[in-house]
């Protein structure tokens, strides 16, 4: 029994690299890391009422070297960068970056003229993917964050957006 009775549109054939994509973006491991107030809301969003399991991305790994995914939750100061920098550095490849929260974008209420030690946002010394405002940020902006991330990896959304009216 051969192909020639299946209609073309059954059959799709995709690149190795598109499933692999697929893959990564439907699997993601995030670091179990947290520094301030937003790492409340991070862990609410791993809880059953938000549901993150549905995404993929509900296994917190204890170690860099499990995981793909570093959400930089809260206020960095100098004092923190250099072993925030160090777990990223021992996270394998690929590996990808989401701020969440304003303090982790672009330093939050600490700034001010005169302070020394916060500093303005992770994108200082760390290349971040993802942006997600807020103070603290609600767990679905972490979802959308983490919708918006799989976009990113796979080039395509598996979630429409929702437009308010």
């Amino acid at each position: 029994m051969g192909t020639e009775n299946i209609p073309a549109s059954l059959i799709h054939f995709a690149s190795a690299d598109k499933l692999i994509n697929l893959g990564r973006a439907n699997s993601l491991w995030p670091l179990t890391f947290g520094i301030a107030c937003c790492a409340i809301e991070m862990m609410a969003t791993g809880c059953a009422r938000f549901d993150l399991a549905r995404f993929g991305a509900e296994v917190f790994r204890p170690s860099p070297r499990q995981s793909d995914v570093m959400i930089v939750a809260g206020t960095v100061n100098k004092k923190m960068a250099p072993g925030i920098k160090t777990l990223y550095d021992q996270m394998p490849e690929p590996k990808w970056v989401i701020a969440l929260g304003n303090c982790a974008i672009s330093g939050g209420p600490f700034v001010f003229e005169g302070q020394y030690n916060i500093i303005e946002g992770a994108d200082k010394f760390l290349p971040v993917d993802i942006y997600i405002p807020g103070c603290p940020p609600r767990p679905e902006a972490l979802i959308e964050g983490i919708i918006e991330l799989e976009y990113k990896i796979t080039g395509w959304r598996r979630w429409p957006k929702v437009v308010a009216e």
